[in-house]
């Protein structure tokens, strides 16, 4: 038999001369993609994007049956006792897209839940206002919900709530 025969190996011919060659040095040598798959962070990216989906599910379940969604209720949540917010401000303050706040708003003036206002000081912009409908929505919701999450959060120490909260705060500041 000749020291040259051909065979495939992962997608490229090689010659059986170069065999025992290719199965040496590849000994101790792993692709790049089981490489990275071994990266010591990723049981981390794991477990925080799992936290994330079933905080998101308990969330968002228990703000549907308030009779809003989620981006309805963090606006209301932010504007409740504030005598209002710019939208620029609104923006920044809510956990709601620039692109996404004014429907949302829309939504929310639709149900009498918010207005517009123009400021007498500046007419370039206005004020989002919520109405009294508004107002006695969110003295209902929100106290409603941050009980319903202090059904989970309260099954964790003030020690262990910090270190979560510290921990967060630094994977954030990474990025």
């Amino acid at each position: 038999m000749s020291a040259t025969t051909d065979f495939v190996d992962e997608g490229r011919t090689v010659k059986q001369a170069d065999a025992k060659q290719t199965e040496t040095s590849q000994v101790g040598m792993q692709s790049p993609t089981r490489q990275a798959a071994k990266a010591s962070f990723l049981p981390v990216v794991r477990e925080f994007v799992r936290a994330h989906q079933a905080f998101s599910a308990y969330d968002e379940n228990h703000v549907r049956q308030l009779g809003l969604t989620v981006p309805q209720f963090d606006v209301i949540a932010t504007l409740g006792n504030t005598p209002g917010m710019t939208m620029g401000q609104l923006a920044e303050k809510t956990l709601v897209t620039k692109g996404t706040l004014t429907g949302i708003i829309d939504r929310l003036e639709r149900k009498g839940l918010v207005r517009r206002e123009v400021p007498p000081e500046n007419r370039r912009c206005f004020m989002i206002v919520l109405t009294p409908e508004g107002d006695r929505v969110f003295e209902t919701v929100f106290p409603a919900h941050i009980a319903h999450l202090a059904e989970r959060f309260n099954q964790l120490s003030e020690q262990e709530l910090e270190a979560i909260r510290l921990s967060l705060k630094k994977l954030r500041e990474l990025f």
